[in-house]
């Protein structure tokens, strides 16, 4: 092998590994509305997935250790709704969950641990996504009680396109100062592109109370993902192994009309 097309072959595997850093993995639960209203359809559809969400490329998700919706404090297992499905070609989820009063619905998961050669470690994103129905207003801001999560600042929903959404990344109950935060647009239809592979997914830092900000630019659902690794290993092979644990929230941003 000579000097010229070694150098090549290492600048085409930076390039390469580059590209592949630039795509962040998304917990995903995706309601089918995320504001039902009097006079709608109050069957909810919740999609479930491990997914790189501007990209479209996606991970299978085995079936989550746990899954369930909160109601004003109180948490109803939703295991028993899960069906598997099948989103290009990745093993996926989905359940419909009928809304009957008003309430805000705090969808979440708890995934089964992922392994993930290329990081050398176990993922775990902790997703949570907010429903709201029939006119009721209260407790989005009420904390699940996850091993990590976002606690939104701002309602997560009914958001205009270009409205700020401010959240506070939580570890154990306690903000985490300086957190950074992954943001992804899930480009369902891959209808967009990014210019470059740096703007696939954004990056932005909670401030010293663990408070961060964001706007969206184009209506849609956005992934906030804030990451940290679990102070708890999981063998693989026989060896001790991080775990990636993230904290996930999906909000949908609406264009005016």
């Amino acid at each position: 092998m000579n000097k010229s097309f070694l150098n090549y072959f290492v600048f085409a595997l930076f390039i390469v590994m580059i590209a592949s850093s630039a795509s962040a993995h998304f917990g995903m639960v995706i309601p089918s509305d995320q504001m039902v209203m009097q006079g709608e359809n109050n069957n909810v559809k919740i999609d479930l997935m491990f997914w790189h969400p501007f990209e479209g490329h996606g991970m299978d998700l085995s079936k989550p250790a746990d899954f369930g919706v909160c109601i004003n404090g109180e948490k109803t297992n939703l295991i028993k709704l899960l069906k598997p499905a099948t989103v290009e070609g990745h093993q996926a989820w989905t359940a419909n969950y009928k809304i009957k009063r008003p309430g805000v619905y705090m969808f979440y998961m708890d995934p089964q641990p992922y392994w993930e050669p290329a990081e050398d470690c176990y993922i775990v994103h902790y997703t949570k996504a907010v429903v709201t129905a029939f006119g009721d207003d209260e407790g989005w801001d009420e904390e699940l009680g996850l091993k990590t999560e976002i606690v939104p600042l701002t309602k997560p929903y009914g958001l205009y396109t270009g409205n700020v959404f401010q959240g506070i990344v939580k570890l154990d109950r306690k903000p985490v100062p300086y957190a950074e935060v992954e943001v992804e647009y899930y480009n369902k239809e891959e209808k967009y592109s990014a210019p470059t592979d740096y703007m696939v997914t954004q990056t932005v830092k909670a401030d010293q109370n663990g408070v961060f900000s964001y706007a969206a630019p184009k209506a849609g659902w956005w992934g906030f993902a804030a990451l940290n690794t679990s102070d708890a290993k999981i063998k693989h092979n026989g060896k001790d192994k991080d775990v990636e644990i993230g904290a996930v929230i999906w909000v949908e941003f609406i264009d005016m009309k």
